[in-house]
């Protein structure tokens, strides 16, 4: 199929194309990339590692670690609303078919609050950063990333005009980070996202573009952007990774073996997150392969039979839907 370009693909092969230059307020590509090598970012490196690995409850006391040891940043306090945003979608969430959007059972979770509260200091201390001239490449990541998560959050329940409005300030805040310092490549993450929904969405995109100006976008380019960041990100490429491999299983991809095979990468990288077995059984079964597919709804199941945290018990449960669209009427335990 042929795209129309569009402006925002024409500033990403802008922004790709370029090589390093300086950024703005002064500050080199040296001086603002050895901040990636400090503690804080360390830790935060850690506490991702325990979130792609199922374990969110850590990562969010590793994150609140961040913020004590750094309570100017806004890192810790991003990435505390992005382990809250997977303890929504986990809890709440369809965790077996392709969409990523538009996929919660309730209007609400517990989780909700927290998560708005931590989101909102990010960007208030992301804000402060920039005004204050303090990494703000860095700063400009850390609240086009929250606003992101904003847009992650709203588009769970189905929200189009909040989501569409945060993915805008979203793009806008990630585009100046690229421009300030092309290395910071966890901008892909939500670049790519944005992308790609705003041209495989549409019918909600042709009614958004009219009311909020919204900016238009490129399916090829917002792949290319996801699987950038998947590999070549500082903080969140097993997200992108996440939905990379959820693009490609959608109707308007049907790439379903790429997906697979990014999803067993996301299996074997983090063992202990149930949600990747769960989503590679489900492709294995598009591809046909029945017995592989079914084996790992099973050992999902097996797992999380007993699970005392809520987490386990949402996967328990998707795997026992998993299974019983498979074999209706025979009682799976």
């Amino acid at each position: 199929m042929q795209h129309r370009r569009s402006a925002i693909s024409e500033t990403l092969d802008w922004v790709l194309a370029s090589g390093p230059r300086q950024p703005a307020h002064g500050w080199s590509a040296v001086k603002m990339r050895s901040s990636a090598g400090d503690e804080t970012l360390e830790l935060a490196r850690r506490g991702m590692t325990l979130l792609m690995n199922g374990q969110a409850d850590e990562a969010i006391k590793t994150f609140q670690q961040v913020q004590q040891q750094d309570p100017d940043s806004a890192v810790g306090y991003l990435l505390e609303a992005d382990a809250t945003w997977w303890k929504i979608y986990l809890t709440i969430g369809n965790l077996v078919d392709p969409d990523v959007f538009d996929v919660a059972k309730t209007l609400k979770s517990a989780y909700d609050s927290r998560f708005e509260a931590v989101l909102n200091v990010a960007i208030r201390k992301a804000e402060d950063n920039i005004r204050a001239d303090r990494e703000p490449a860095r700063n400009y990541l850390y609240q086009g990333l929250a606003y992101g998560l904003r847009a992650r959050f709203t588009g769970l329940r189905d929200s189009d005009m909040p989501t569409a409005r945060a993915g805008k300030k979203m793009r806008s805040l990630l585009l100046q980070t690229l421009k300030m310092d092309p290395g910071l490549n966890d901008a892909y993450l939500g670049l790519g996202i944005y992308i790609y929904f705003v041209d495989t969405l549409p019918g909600i995109v042709k009614l958004l573009k009219f009311l909020i100006a919204l900016p238009g976008g490129s399916r090829n380019v917002g792949l290319q952007q996801l699987q950038k960041a998947s590999y070549e990100a500082d903080l969140v490429r097993g997200e992108a990774k996440f939905y990379l491999a959820k693009n490609y299983s959608r109707r308007t991809d049907q790439q379903y073996a790429k997906s697979l095979q990014l999803f067993q990468e996301l299996e074997q990288e983090y063992p202990r997150n149930m949600l990747w077995k769960l989503l590679a059984g489900s492709l294995e079964i598009r591809l046909g392969h029945v017995q592989a597919g079914e084996s790992r709804y099973r050992g999902v199941l097996t797992t999380t039979r007993g699970a005392q945290d809520e987490i386990g018990r949402a996967l328990h449960s998707a795997a026992i839907q998993a299974l019983s669209r498979r074999h209706p009427g025979e009682k799976i335990e």
